[in-house]
């Protein structure tokens, strides 16, 4: 349920609605330059590589206090909560308040990424290792399924991001959080910390206990190869996935130039396969194994930004090799369809995989460190697209995000699932 929840924000504030108003309302164009928006690009990636940068900082001793002190849920409770105020203060920007809108997004989004570490060290609890790839995609699938309901709600009563529907268009931050509220508490009322409760401590106690655990992690994570090397694969994998995220309806609107149609069209396209994909590769993940379903979802993604990239290619070849006239808004709801096949399967993957090779009694912890890891891809991925676009052009740049995907198939080949499950186990008898 909290993945189901916390997907209104991804998708109405990051993803379809807030992005593009922030970059071409808030922000706007030079006077002059009426398509020019790479200044509003720019800053919305500075905001959000910011916000990737306070996760990048705190989440593996967050995650260390949380493994020593049993209170994941207060954890998961007190961002839940600063992600809902922060995006409800949304509503009160206006047009050339950048510097508000900037820090609300900073603060909401830092609160969301922790969330999102937070929900997920609770994997390993919830199910034996061979069943996490289909628990995990059960919860990412269920999250595609809320954005749906959230986005298509507000994309019907609030209508497009524009000046001339500003007073209506501003209540997104209001909507997204209240759906995340409610929708987030039977969590907060029903899951269970299965872990052994210790005896209370200060804060000052649980501090020093996280960092006396990160030390020791730190000391001993050589001997996990295999769930090092996904790691690497997992940070580019996401810096790639970051730049789909944060900037796809963005590019839809200034590269290709779609009509409110297609925009609607593409959402509803990219959540339900994104949906289908989430459960379809968590149901295959046991007969085929954990590190072949993320393989299978690289591969896809990566022929997703190859067709998002030559879009007006590939439109231009289908005209003259059919004689039809597509438009390349098209080609460009196909490229979707493979995006949202890909999108909620890496992510479940990914994460499935990190419980498989996470050791037991570490996994707040590791999944800080893969919290760490995504919000680290995230802040070199979209600061780094935010840089190549204003030299190159959004159109080009994105070509960055296919080399990103390549590098994270390279890498997720060498891991051996195997040998890291016999060293994560080999560290829980010595830690015992």
């Amino acid at each position: 349920m909290f993945d189901f929840a916390n997907q209104a924000y991804t998708l109405l504030i990051i993803t379809v609605i807030f992005g593009d108003l922030f970059t071409r309302v808030i922000v706007g164009h030079p006077i002059d330059e009426p398509n020019n928006f790479a200044l509003g690009n720019l800053l919305w990636s500075v905001a959000l590589a910011t916000s990737y940068a306070l996760v990048v900082v705190f989440n593996p001793i967050l995650g260390a206090i949380m493994d020593s002190s049993r209170l994941r849920k207060s954890f998961l409770w007190i961002s839940c909560v600063v992600c809902v105020i922060a995006t409800s203060g949304l509503y009160w920007v206006e047009p050339g308040w950048v510097i508000l809108a900037m820090a609300l997004i900073i603060v909401s989004n830092s609160a969301y990424a922790f969330g999102e570490s937070f929900v997920a060290s609770f994997l390993p609890g919830l199910g034996p290792r061979h069943d996490l790839g289909w628990i995990s995609g059960l919860g990412w699938g269920l999250g595609y399924i809320g954005g749906l309901v959230a986005t298509a709600f507000a994309l019907v009563f609030l209508g497009e991001p524009s000046i001339e529907n500003y007073s209506r268009i501003r209540w997104v931050g209001p909507f997204a959080a209240v759906f995340f509220l409610l929708a987030a508490l039977p969590t907060f009322l029903f899951l269970k910390d299965r872990n052994r409760i210790r005896p209370q401590h200060s804060s000052a106690s649980y501090i020093k206990q996280g960092w006396r655990r990160l030390g020791q992690t730190h000391r001993r994570v050589r001997s996990l190869v295999d769930l090092r090397r996904l790691l690497m694969s997992i940070f580019f994998m996401m810096a790639g996935l970051y730049i789909v995220i944060s900037f796809a309806f963005i590019y839809g609107a200034q590269v290709i130039g779609w009509s409110e149609q297609a925009r609607v069209t593409m959402f509803v396209t990219v959540q339900i396969s994104a949906a289908f994909g989430a459960l379809g590769f968590g149901w295959i993940h046991q007969p085929i194994g954990p590190k072949r379903t993320y393989q299978i979802t690289l591969l896809l993604w990566i022929m997703a930004i190859a067709a998002i990239w030559q879009t007006p290619t590939i439109t231009q070849a289908l005209n003259r090799a059919t004689g039809l006239a597509l438009h390349p808004e098209s080609v460009f709801l196909v490229a979707g369809l493979l995006s949202g096949l890909s999108l909620g399967a890496s992510q479940s993957a990914g994460r499935a995989l990190v419980g498989v090779l996470a050791p037991y009694g570490k996994a707040a912890e590791f999944f800080g460190y893969w919290g760490t890891v995504s919000k680290l891809a995230a802040l070199f991925g979209i600061f780094g697209l935010g840089i190549l676009q204003m030299v190159f052009g959004l159109a080009n740049a994105v070509v960055f995000c296919l080399v990103l995907l390549v590098a994270a198939s390279v890498i997720a080949h060498s891991i051996n699932v195997d040998r890291g499950i016999q060293a994560a186990r080999s560290w829980q008898r010595t830690r015992s």
